[in-house]
């Protein structure tokens, strides 16, 4: 299995995606082979500084960078040599088993779009976050703010998505989805929550329990909850927030330190015919590494070829 890195994407690259290579390589499968895409002379010197021997991985040189702040599609196409665009390259020729990036996210989804593109039938793919539950459990919720708008087919797909992810990746067995709502009752909410209730009540694509709340995200009545993705990341930047807040005041709590986002890594694109994962912005050495041990799960899972089965 090969699994391309983005060197150069991310607020702390290169540094912080060298350091995370190094500290992913010993953790993952000897059969694995990372790549490293990005300025080879960067590379080698920060490998060199590590004391790892670059021999250890493939380098491509990929000597532009596209700018986190830059248009997603006019950047692809003005910088056919950036580290992203080299890398969906290799991912759609099929030199990649997984591709991840920290970098420009809008370019990262419009480069999936564009290369290995949708699978056929999904209207809209979508990321996700981890949602850890009290009781040392977790949860997923969807989508998190690629699809800002939605229409009820497209929410309902999402349960497809979500229930796939958490079954074959982080092994929930027949998980429990939810659609996120101000109220429990089946009339509830606004006309797109009213008509994806409707969708989902007789699915059997999925098991379905119905509406949640908010207060119900952390605890263990739902495994999976479906929402658009505005509200999506309000409720995922809403948990990082309280993650910060609790640090400032010197708490130290094994729950609350479960909601740091380097422990989950980052997010596939679900829904694309290829394995794809997006990191934070500000990914740390850490947070890259369990971006390519969650690379590596996904690949290993074979997850777009059960979506595609699903389909």
């Amino acid at each position: 299995m090969k699994i391309g890195i983005d060197i150069m994407g991310g607020d702390f690259a290169p540094d912080a995606t060298v350091s995370g290579v190094c500290l992913a390589y010993d953790a993952l499968p000897p059969a694995v082979t990372l790549v490293l895409i990005g300025d080879r002379e960067q590379i080698v010197s920060l490998l060199t500084q590590h004391g790892f021997d670059p021999s250890r991985v493939e380098i491509v040189h990929a000597p532009d960078v596209i700018g986190m702040g830059e248009h997603p599609t006019k950047a692809l196409t003005q910088k056919p040599n950036s580290s992203i665009a080299t890398g969906f390259k290799l991912l759609k020729e099929a030199k990649l088993d997984a591709f991840a990036s920290c970098g420009n996210t809008g370019a990262m989804l419009v480069g999936s779009m564009f290369t290995v593109k949708s699978i056929p039938g999904v209207i809209r793919p979508c990321i996700t976050s981890v949602l850890p539950k009290e009781s040392g459990g977790f949860g997923l919720i969807l989508d998190v703010g690629s699809n800002a708008d939605c229409k009820p087919d497209v929410l309902y797909q999402f349960g497809i998505l979500g229930s796939l992810y958490a079954q074959y990746v982080y092994n929930i067995s027949n998980p429990r989805v939810g659609l996120l709502n101000i109220g429990e009752e089946s009339e509830k909410g606004n006309l797109v929550a009213q008509a994806a209730y409707a969708l989902m009540k007789d699915s059997k694509d999925f098991y379905f329990i119905g509406n949640v709340e908010g207060r119900d995200i952390f605890d263990d009545k739902v495994d999976v909850i479906v929402c658009d993705g505005f509200t999506g990341n309000v409720v995922l930047k809403e948990a990082e927030a309280f993650y910060t807040i609790i640090k400032k005041r010197g708490i130290d709590d094994a729950y609350f330190n479960r909601f740091n986002y380097e422990i989950y890594g980052g997010t596939p694109i679900l829904g694309i015919n290829s394995n794809v994962i997006i990191g934070h912005g500000i990914s740390s050495p850490l947070a890259i590494k369990n971006m390519l041990l969650l690379a590596h799960s996904v690949a290993e899972a074979k997850l777009p070829e059960k979506i595609k089965q699903a389909f």
